[in-house]
């Protein structure tokens, strides 16, 4: 008996001390560093051998899921949001801005009269679990060459209504995600307003969510209030380059 506590306790001691050390490369200043370059070498890769504008796989109308899965905030608690959806988004408007030649401030209906896209793909959530449906939006792609990007844009920031750490300032407890003019401007990104031929409900979004087909859910901004064209991230949250990046995940999300 003594001996089995005796390698018990050895055991889990050695854990503790591999835990340590886990923690301490997780902070480690030089192991983030590298991290962070090995992502964007992924990103370099997938660009180079994949087509820029390769369409994510679509399916059939009969494969779309009896049960797509709501996930992280499904009822944002925002007066503001709260004020909008008790009368039907009708005040609701999309700002445009930053380095923009033409700021805007769009209505469901004007956004409704844009080129539009509908698509039926799966969605990847990066806790294991995938859905399909079907999305209907106005690209994005488009909608920025009507805001004008000035020359030194080179991300776009979506900023949302759901404050998902209310123990933090406002800025840094916001739900905002970003993405760069390449995936922008694939054919595939759009600012989805209905999905499967229904007007998106709270729980999805509604009135408008981001739809980036070549990663992970995550990305996939939901209750989309601004667009702001930057020309680096820094700035923004806490500079990762969206809410969960800035709390160690990737910022490409890739699939």
């Amino acid at each position: 008996m003594n001996r089995r506590r005796w390698l018990t306790g050895a055991a889990a001691a050695a854990l503790g001390a591999m835990l340590a050390a886990c923690d301490r490369l997780t902070t480690n200043a030089g192991v983030q560093q590298t991290l962070a370059r090995a992502e964007g070498l992924t990103r370099r890769a997938q660009r180079l051998v994949v087509d820029r504008k390769a369409l994510a796989q679509e399916f059939a109308e009969a494969e779309i899921s009896k049960d797509f899965r709501a996930n992280g905030s499904i009822s944002p608690g925002d007066p503001e949001y709260r004020a909008l959806a008790e009368g039907g988004f009708a005040d609701w408007r999309l700002t445009i801005d930053g380095l923009v030649e033409r700021p805007m401030a769009l209505t469901l209906a004007q956004l409704r009269s844009l080129p539009a896209r509908t698509q039926i793909t799966r969605h990847d959530c990066v806790e294991g679990w995938s859905a399909i449906g079907k999305w209907s939006g106005a690209r994005l792609g488009p909608l920025l060459d009507k805001a004008g990007l000035k020359p030194q844009a080179r991300y776009i920031v979506f900023h949302c209504a759901d404050m998902l750490d209310p123990n933090v300032s406002p800025a840094l407890g916001r739900y905002y995600e970003s993405i760069d003019l390449i995936d922008a401007y694939h054919p595939q990104t759009i600012l989805a307003y209905d999905m499967n031929d229904a007007p998106l409900a709270v729980k999805h979004g509604a009135p408008l969510r981001l739809r980036v087909e070549r990663q992970l859910g995550y990305k996939h901004a939901k209750y989309l209030m601004r667009i702001e064209a930057v020309a680096d991230l820094a700035g923004i949250g806490g500079g990762q380059g969206g809410f969960w990046e800035d709390r160690g995940y990737e910022w490409y999300a890739g699939i």
